[in-house]
């Protein structure tokens, strides 16, 4: 059963700006289990949410389940009243998109905060929503709250819960892994996953109704709905929300033996993403913020990502050290700097490419990747297994034996992130260098927080914010022969552009932008156990305009 609302976070009596974050919800509505094939009962079901921003619009979703096709009617407002409708149309809530319905609100002001909300044709009106529209012209400031790796199982999304009682930024940002397709006592264990928090469906998500499923039963908890409900999200899928490393053709998490067409997984996980987020149907896409900004939302994952490699397949049988780096050397020298490699695809690559030299021709300040995985270098530190200390199986000492083999020659651990595509990446740094821009990145999907300087033969390409995740456990886990802070220590030491981590803490970055600087507050939560809005505490890292350094 999934619990709802805590007595410690009282619902509020009143929408105003102030207090609109305490909102628990759809009442009623959330309380509700899943209710076999319907979902979560009917009405009103899920809350609403709204997307896609921009100077003059904005998207509104909201899901309305009936026993027919029903029409809905939007309603953007500025006052919680609703006593003047600045814009208001007209959506259809079908079985065939899952009873999910999205508006798209235009004519709207810049800079601007708006309420929304959804009436049914009995007069029934859905949760009041809050959003606003991206600044046009000069913008002296604009906060991002960026969120990445929200497992439910694992515990409760505090960091949702935080950033919207903090109330202090403009847009969410949501970088991937926004549900999992495990089945239930995989990821999390059973040991491990939190008795009120258990997914649905009990089956690893394969078939379009299993993913459906599975986002009904993440949106129906209440901090995810709050967040939805009191600011606009920018969301990219990573690989989760399809099977675990997935990549154009495949996954390592699908088996087509017993799974089927990866075609048809990929297409079902697509759709159902689009019908439960507050996104359009472009893979990816520019956002304008006034003269401030130019966010560019990225696919590394599904549209022209090639296979990873397998470190593993590469090492494999080499036991002599001499054997074992020889084969290391070889496969850095060869498949792994193979020019042709992609990550994003041509098509992509040569839109962003355009896009950086539009931004900057322009005159706009920053230009802000939105994706998933993390572009800076990171390598095993060479001294793990000396730090592991004894008392180790063999097994994974010589696994770490390995990695720090790899980092010996020259090679990154993590071949699923932009480490494992250096002549895509090369590609992405030469044109920003190009378009003379002020890059910063945005990167979940690690689990950890980091903060990278990027840099291309030297010269300096610009930042890099590393987000920890919501609740998926980080390096804590599974390295817990060694402390975080030592940890966080040696990967310093050994990777020149890493200049700050933190690996074993949850939560969210707060990113502002302004004219003369780019800062990150990482906000790492108390913990994801207990429900809570609490803090353990902050870590700020910023980077001037113009210097594509971090000062931490």
């Amino acid at each position: 059963m999934i619990k709802t609302e805590p007595a410690a976070l009282p619902a509020a009596t009143s929408l105003t700006r102030r207090n609109l974050f305490a909102l628990a919800g759809a009442g009623a509505a959330l309380a509700a289990a899943p209710a076999a094939a319907t979902g979560f009962g009917k009405g009103f079901t899920h809350a609403v949410a709204s997307g896609e921003p921009a100077a003059k619009s904005v998207l509104l979703w909201t899901r309305y389940v009936a026993d027919a096709d029903t029409a809905l009617t939007w309603q953007v407002s500025e006052s919680e009243d609703f006593a003047r409708a600045v814009a208001e149309g007209s959506v259809t809530a079908s079985a065939d998109r899952d009873w999910c319905a999205k508006g798209i609100a235009t004519g709207l002001s810049p800079d601007r905060w708006y309420f929304y909300r959804f009436v049914a044709p009995d007069g029934t009106t859905s949760p009041t929503g809050r959003t606003r529209t991206l600044p046009e012209g000069p913008t002296q400031r604009f906060r991002l709250a960026v969120f990445s790796c929200s497992n439910f199982g694992f515990g409760w999304f505090n960091a949702y819960a935080h950033a919207a009682s903090a109330n202090d930024c403009d847009l969410a940002v949501h970088l991937g892994d926004y549900i999992y397709e495990y089945a239930r006592g995989i990821y999390p264990s059973a040991a491990q996953t939190d008795p009120g928090r258990v997914i649905e469906p009990a089956t690893e998500l394969v078939a379009l109704a299993d993913y459906r499923l599975r986002y009904a039963t993440y949106r129906a908890d209440p901090d995810c709905q709050r967040l939805h409900q009191v600011l606009p999200m920018i969301s990219v899928w990573d690989d989760h929300e399809s099977a675990n490393d997935s990549w154009k053709d495949g996954a390592e998490n699908h088996q087509a033996a017993t799974e089927g067409d990866w075609a048809v997984r990929k297409a079902a996980a697509k759709r159902a993403y689009r019908e439960w987020m507050p996104v359009a149907d472009e893979v990816y896409a520019t956002y304008q913020v006034g003269d401030l900004a130019t966010l560019f939302k990225l696919d590394t994952r599904l549209e022209g990502r090639d296979q990873q490699f397998n470190l593993a397949e590469v090492m494999a049988g080499k036991t002599d050290p001499q054997a074992l780096a020889a084969a290391l050397t070889a496969f850095r020298d060869g498949a792994w700097a193979n020019p042709d490699r992609q990550l994003l695809g041509a098509a992509q690559q040569d839109w962003l490419a355009e896009g950086l030299a539009a931004s900057t021709a322009k005159g706009t300040q920053w230009q802000v990747l939105v994706q998933q995985v993390i572009m800076g270098n990171l390598r095993t530190p060479k001294t793990f297994a000396e730090m592991a200390g004894s008392g180790l199986p063999d097994f994974v000492r010589q696994r770490l034996v390995s990695a720090a083999a790899a980092s010996q020659v020259g090679l990154p651990s993590n071949m699923d992130a932009w480490d494992g595509y250096p002549a895509a990446r090369e590609k992405v740094f030469k044109a920003a260098l190009n378009a003379d821009a002020n890059l910063v990145v945005l990167a979940g999907d690690s689990h950890n927080a980091w903060a990278f300087d990027l840099a291309h033969e030297g010269t300096p390409v610009g930042v890099e914010f590393g987000g920890q995740s919501v609740s998926s456990p980080g390096f804590e886990s599974y390295l817990t022969f060694v402390k975080p802070q030592d940890l966080a220590s040696a990967l310093i030491a050994e990777n020149s552009q890493l200049k700050w981590a933190d690996t074993s803490q949850r939560g969210y970055m707060a990113v502002e932008l302004t004219p003369a600087a780019v800062a990150t507050e990482y906000r790492f939560v108390a913990g994801v156990k207990q429900r809570s809005t609490q803090l353990a505490g902050t870590k700020r890292v910023a980077s001037a305009k113009g210097s594509r350094k971090l000062v931490v």
